[in-house]
């Protein structure tokens, strides 16, 4: 069985498979062949009415906007120009095209690396308003009806470690007192920061600090540049590059992101999660994993790495790996060890990001 790394919808079928390709082929399908899903794509799969357009333009112009440029904005996103990373102009997207809860967590995801946060009041609220099907200025007004977390400090509840539980607490919930009498209850378990994410990163990046026992500890300087480098051309200089290799560096991380993450100024980017998956073949402890048995073909261990990625993406409220992503395509390249056995899996993302991006000698693919 050979593992094709290509959506089986019919929207995209690529015979090649991973199993066949090179470093150098793999980077040539991403330079050309790749058929990327763009931000229109997502939100006409959301809402497949033929006033889309309209709608969107609509659902963006707050009073004092010039409409003219508002639809400028939307043309270009229409086009695959650019695409919004705003959360609360993809929500007001959201009200507008009259999504329900589901559909405006997948539509944040693919914008911004999260879903609905349902431990921030101001988008738990658009949820629960969502759910009711009410208007985005309804939702706007309701949550300005309540406590701030920031403002009002509570001691923060046991027991609740997650976003799961509050998505359980609420999901029941269809009545406005109701919901402002149990969002004031749990008041001290609000946050902005994923605590998931956070958990993943620290144990991954923990393992990289300290890569053998009694050693010295890496410096988080040292931990970037000796594992999740990658070839990437530092700087931000990006007039010179393709549309795929800004897609790639876009986001890459470097050490002051990192060390605003370890100290929880930031949240962690879904990219820089996989990569530490990658890095570290999640392998954070000798605990034993029946993925070192040597009796799994390379199409199993392909299967499980797939669906562990996934387990944890999920856990955290990402969007699970999409094909027609070109960092999740390159990810499920790295993460298939039947043509290079020998190589660890960041040393096969390393090879493309080599033949795709300069080289020293200044050729391309």
């Amino acid at each position: 069985m050979r593992i094709e790394l290509t959506e089986q919808s019919g929207l995209e079928v690529n015979r090649l498979s991973a199993a066949d390709m090179t470093p150098a082929m793999a980077a040539q399908y991403l330079a050309g062949k790749i058929r990327l899903r763009g931000f229109w794509d997502t939100l006409r799969s959301l809402y497949p009415a033929g006033d889309l357009r309209d709608r969107v333009t609509e659902a963006l112009c707050q009073p004092g906007d010039d409409p003219k440029s508002v639809a400028r904005r939307v043309r270009n996103w229409e086009q695959g120009k650019n695409a919004p990373t705003d959360r609360e102009g993809l929500f007001r997207i959201a009200f507008g095209l009259e999504l329900d809860e589901e559909r405006t967590s997948v539509l944040l995801g693919m914008c911004t690396d999260y879903g609905i946060h349902y431990r921030n009041g101001r988008e738990l609220t658009y949820a629960y308003c969502l759910r009711k099907g009410t208007s985005y200025r309804q939702a706007v007004s309701l949550y300005h009806s309540l406590p701030d977390p920031e403002r009002h400090p509570t001691r923060e509840r046991r027991g609740m470690e997650d976003t799961r539980q509050m998505v359980s607490i609420f999901s029941d919930v269809r009545d406005d007192g109701e919901f402002s009498w149990l969002y004031e209850s749990y008041l001290g378990a609000f946050g902005t920061l994923h605590r998931r994410a956070w958990d993943y990163f620290d144990r991954y990046f923990r393992a990289l600090l300290s890569p053998d026992a009694g050693e010295e500890r890496y410096s988080i300087q040292r931990a970037m540049d000796t594992y999740l480098t990658l070839h990437m051309p530092s700087g931000s200089r990006r007039r010179d590059l393709t549309l795929i290799q800004r897609m790639l560096k876009q986001g890459w991380p470097n050490a002051t992101k990192l060390k605003n993450i370890c100290a929880r100024r930031e949240d962690v980017p879904r990219k820089l999660l996989l990569l530490l998956y990658l890095v570290t073949e999640n392998v954070v402890d000798g605990s034993y994993d029946e993925l070192d048995e040597d009796y799994l073909s390379p199409e199993e261990l392909f299967e499980e790495h797939w669906w562990r990625v996934n387990l944890m993406l999920q856990d955290c409220g990402m969007p699970t790996l999409d094909p027609r992503n070109a960092y999740d395509w390159l990810v499920l390249y790295s993460l298939n060890s039947a043509l290079r056995q020998d190589e660890a899996m960041g040393e096969r993302m390393e090879a493309v990001l080599a033949a795709l991006f300069l080289k020293e000698t200044g050729e391309t693919i």
